[in-house]
């Protein structure tokens, strides 16, 4: 594995500033929407990230189809990001739950049961550009730099104890701590999908009904979104937001809310396992 040698950026010695003049009282609020890495050590971060997680998933390898299609649809969406400099990873977990989250780095999962979920390639889309929305944002960057506070400036930063960041490295990852964001993080990841979606000619109207299809679906199967409501609530003003942000947006004929090859991709998938 290759060592990872952290710059110090400017912002940190903006933090270091801040903390002196203001106190520890103010250390939080820095931090909470503060990156230290660069975009090198960020995917080196989502690569170990990903190991660690990987090893209480199960991918879904079965079918290739079902993963390339997945792969192909994500890197559409990237291509009309904004960020390309970056190599992302899509990947299908062998779940029933309806989830899809991303780690730091470019690193996106989606579940077996959002494929399932979804009623056509615009609500998938929709969810896996709000995923990328987070990659584009740097959101599991900044998560990590407030959950690890001191640490990783004591840590990373300074290059102490590397043996006990691969602790916290897998515990952050096994916990879920990097997925769940703020609201104003959600609401960015959320603008960033519906402008991908539309730059790449995919309806982003997609977004919207999603959510109202899961809340339909919370009420008769509540436990299998239970993952999904925690880091992704569907709340009025989303839904809202949403809308408003498309109708913003110079008319485009012929955006797509369907293909023939989603269909095909969802007669392909296994059985639903019982709960």
């Amino acid at each position: 594995m290759r060592k990872i040698c952290f710059r110090v950026p400017m912002t940190m010695h903006l933090i270091f500033a801040v903390i002196l003049v203001g106190g520890l009282s103010n250390c939080a609020a820095v931090l909470s929407d503060v990156n230290i890495f660069n975009d090198e050590d960020e995917v080196e971060l989502g690569n170990r990230f990903s190991k660690e997680i990987e090893k209480d998933l199960t991918l879904y390898k079965r079918d290739p189809v079902v993963s390339e299609y997945i792969r192909q649809l994500g890197a559409r969406l990237v291509r009309h990001s904004k960020r390309t400099n970056i190599a992302f990873h899509f990947k299908v977990v062998d779940a029933e739950e309806v989830n899809a989250f991303a780690l730091p780095g470019g690193y996106v999962y989606v579940n077996l049961g959002l494929i399932r979920a979804a009623e056509n390639e615009a609500e998938l889309a929709g969810v896996m550009g709000h995923e990328i929305g987070h990659v584009v944002g740097s959101h599991g960057a900044k998560q990590l730099t407030k959950q690890l506070g001191f640490a990783a400036l004591e840590q990373i930063v300074l290059g102490k104890n590397p043996n006990e960041f691969e602790k916290l490295a897998g515990t952050i990852a096994r916990t879920g701590a990097l997925m769940k964001y703020s609201r104003d993080a959600e609401r960015e990841a959320d603008a960033y999908a519906v402008r991908q979606m539309w730059d790449a000619g995919i309806d982003p109207a997609g977004i919207a009904t999603f959510f109202e299809t899961l809340r339909q679906l919370h009420k008769r199967q509540p436990g299998q979104l239970e993952q999904f409501f925690s880091t992704h609530p569907p709340t009025d003003e989303r839904i809202q937001n949403v809308r408003t942000q498309i109708a913003r947006q110079p008319r485009k004929p012929n955006l797509r809310k369907d293909s023939l090859r989603f269909r095909e991709v969802k007669k392909r998938l296994p059985p639903p396992k019982r709960r």
